[in-house]
């Protein structure tokens, strides 16, 4: 719609700047839209046009893309809350202040991004916070902020501050913060005597923390970069029902690697849990060269679903596999009834054309006859309908064409007679890999079938 777009400019600015058409286009799309939450009930409007907050929903174009809007979220953001939440937004006694980041910065060493809430902090004060060796006690070198208008997660000169009050984003430069946990809490011991119980607290918070996490003794070993994103990748894949054996936060080590190769360890291991899922870390190359040599998977994405795809499409090539190898042994259930007058070969190969009453009739099933003692007569080597060759044939299909490959001097006729029925023979192997690997291509008609073949081959 031939829309000029300016990066990270205020919307309003970047409308009036578009051709007539343009903006006329904006408008019909935003009364579409207006019009479609109405008829859910919710009453709205272009920010700029709201003149009661408290009845009407403010509407903020803004682009993924370019940015465009974003000053205006924010601006709105801001009158919003220094309307209605004045009381909230009181600075109270006491520091609240978060890591938010942990950076090298050249120069000044490893510094922490932090967020001031509330309190004071004043270069020379000794801080305590966690770190992935325990606590961190250390003496706050220097108190930095960007210039007016810039960001401080990007690189600029820097203002240093003797103290700096609540509310600020700031930059925290001290010695032994290379193991400071993002996400953690960070205090100020006013005198040597607050320093144990700092330190104590420190430690008893990020135990809680890990405490909450259920961990299974079968699972994904997960690391993250902070507390929070910690807790927000084992929040989605416990709705996802991926089990965790074990968590961690910071970089992947080789010790980490030595904890996800435990799942391989186990007798009855499942392969895809011989893996660590990092989520915003980096991965150290020796601990990648160690996990590539003992068969440990490890998966590396920013966002979360990334991760969650990657290891689902993972653990289907695992079980594609597994079916290819070992489900060989899995036999489905098949209930056939012979169709008059057709034995079209009475010897190997038996050649019978068949329904299929219940169950599945696949290519490679083994066939018995029940009324003759459990007589195997051998398996199906190919099936035909309509003259095509196919894999499998269920009820209401049709007749079918079989080849079976007999066993011994079997004949149709001496042995058994159209007048018997033939079934899959079960055994309790072909049956325990049914369940494991062909589970989701099994319906209640055919367990119910399976169960009943069980009491007839004497399966317990």
């Amino acid at each position: 719609y031939e829309w000029k777009s300016k990066p990270y400019n205020s919307f309003r600015d970047s409308l009036n700047k578009q051709k007539g058409d343009t903006r006329g286009e904006f408008r019909d799309r935003t009364d579409q839209t207006i019009a479609a939450l109405a008829g859910e009930g919710i009453n709205a409007v272009l920010y700029y046009d709201n003149n009661d907050p408290r009845e009407w929903v403010s509407l903020v174009p803004t682009s993924a893309i370019t940015g465009e809007g974003i000053p205006d979220i924010l601006t709105v953001i801001t009158d919003f809350s220094q309307k209605y939440l004045k009381k909230r937004l009181q600075i109270k006694a006491g520091l609240q202040c978060t890591v938010l980041e942990v950076k090298v910065i050249e120069g000044l060493g490893t510094t922490i991004d932090v967020i001031l809430v509330n309190g004071v902090l004043k270069e020379g004060d000794t801080i305590v916070l966690c770190g992935f060796n325990g606590p961190i006690v250390t003496t706050i070198r220097a108190l930095l902020t960007p210039e007016p208008m810039k960001e401080l997660r990007v690189k600029n000169e820097y203002v240093h501050h003797k103290f700096v009050k609540a509310s600020q984003g700031l930059k925290i430069s001290a010695h032994g913060l290379e193991d400071a946990i993002a996400g953690s809490q960070l205090f100020v011991a006013e005198t040597e005597e607050d320093v144990d119980g700092l330190v104590e607290e420190t430690q008893r918070d990020l135990e809680n923390v890990l405490n909450k996490i259920e961990k299974s003794v079968e699972g994904v070993c997960v690391q993250a970069s902070t507390l929070g994103s910690l807790e927000a990748l084992l929040e989605f894949l416990r709705t996802s029902k991926i089990p965790v054996s074990n968590v961690a936060i910071g970089p992947v080590h080789k010790k980490d690697v030595m904890k996800a190769m435990k799942a391989n360890a186990q007798v009855d291991s499942r392969k895809e849990y011989a893996t660590i899922l990092a989520f915003d870390v980096k991965i150290h190359p020796d601990a990648q060269e160690y996990a590539d040599q003992n068969d440990v998977t490890v998966f590396s994405a920013d966002i979360i679903y990334h991760l969650f795809d990657q290891f689902t499409e993972y653990v289907k090539k695992i079980r594609d596999e597994e079916k290819n190898l070992k489900g060989k042994e899995a036999v489905f259930p098949c209930l056939l009834r012979i169709v008059p007058n057709a034995i079209f070969r009475n010897r190997d190969p038996i050649i019978l054309g068949v329904d299929v009453v219940a169950g599945v009739l696949r290519v490679g099933t083994p066939l018995a006859v029940p009324d003759a003692g459990n007589l195997k007569i051998g398996f199906v080597e190919s099936i035909e309908m309509n003259h095509k060759h196919v894999n499998e044939v269920r009820p209401g299909a049709g007749s079918a064409s079989v080849k079976i490959a007999s066993e011994g001097n079997i004949m149709a006729g001496r042995h058994f007679t159209e007048k018997n029925q033939l079934v899959s023979y079960m055994t309790r192997n072909s049956i325990d890999a049914l369940k494991q690997y062909f589970k989701d291509e099994m319906t209640t008609a055919d367990w119910k079938l399976v169960i009943q073949l069980k009491k007839v081959f004497d399966v317990l």
